[in-house]
């Protein structure tokens, strides 16, 4: 697959805080607020919204990072402003929708974090599916120490990857893990040196983008399903969802392919 991205057109290219460009099968969004080190306003999530609800059908894995030093920084909280409970509920519920179009999209998201992924910013990051982190990347939740919760489903996602005890070490207390400990405790599937993490997110998402289509697609909508079912409802949902996967054309051409020697073999790279 080629790496030359070009510029997106259209609706996508009017996303300014966005910069979105394509290279065959993926999309590369960046965040594009570096001077406030990629804080969410209400524009930006906005934004993501429409981005991933809006991808071509021509894409099949998006690479997800931010300009500048840094991932993202979290809520803007110049933003911030004064809400009643129901105008909290649905800025909360705005940022749901915005990140359950990652989760739950049509795509799978290879997030490339680097610095700051704090707040927001590792709620937007767990939302992705594949996270590759650089040797500069932080992780922390500071809502306790600003006087507020997580809003943006981190408390739906992050204890899913470090587990209950651990986010509430981080919200307690305000410590924050380096890249390694963050790799450590299940916050990233990657950890690379500075200046690696984009490259190394495109050859995944290109790799994922070369997958079956039902198969990705049943990885990132039926997979968090069956593991909060019980076992028997899961097994059953498992059992249905791969009978549709082993089904379609595309799974019969490629396991046609492997049984007549024309696939490669699962082997450990060197």
């Amino acid at each position: 697959m080629s790496t030359e991205f070009t510029p997106a057109t259209g609706i996508l290219a009017s996303l300014d805080l966005l910069q979105i460009s394509f290279a065959d099968a993926v999309a590369h969004v960046r965040l594009m607020r570096p001077a406030k080190r990629n804080a969410i306003s209400d524009t930006l999530i906005q934004q993501l919204h429409t981005c991933f609800i809006q991808l071509p059908e021509t894409v099949k894995a998006v690479v997800l990072s931010g300009e500048g030093a840094h991932f993202c920084a979290g809520l803007d909280l110049a933003e911030l402003v004064e809400r009643d409970i129901h105008g909290a509920v649905l800025h909360s519920r705005m940022w749901h929708a915005a990140f359950d179009a990652i989760q739950f999209g049509r795509v799978p998201v290879v997030a490339v974090l680097h610095g700051a992924v704090v707040g927001g910013g590792l709620e937007l990051a767990t939302s992705c599916h594949i996270r590759v982190a650089e040797a500069s990347a932080y992780f922390g939740l500071p809502e306790g120490q600003r006087g507020i919760f997580v809003g943006g489903g981190g408390s739906a996602r992050i204890p899913r990857l470090m587990g209950v005890a651990r986010m509430t070490d981080l919200m307690l207390t305000g410590r924050v893990y380096d890249a390694q400990e963050g790799h450590d405790a299940g916050l990233a599937h990657y950890l690379v040196a500075d200046g690696e993490g984009l490259a190394k997110g495109i050859a995944l998402a290109q790799r994922i983008a070369s997958n079956a289509p039902m198969s990705n697609f049943a990885v990132m909508h039926a997979l968090p399903r069956i593991a909060d079912q019980s076992q028997s409802e899961g097994l059953f949902t498992e059992a249905l969802m791969a009978a549709v996967a082993e089904s379609t054309p595309e799974a019969q051409t490629r396991l046609r392919a492997f049984l007549e020697g024309r696939a490669g073999k699962v082997v450990k790279a060197s």
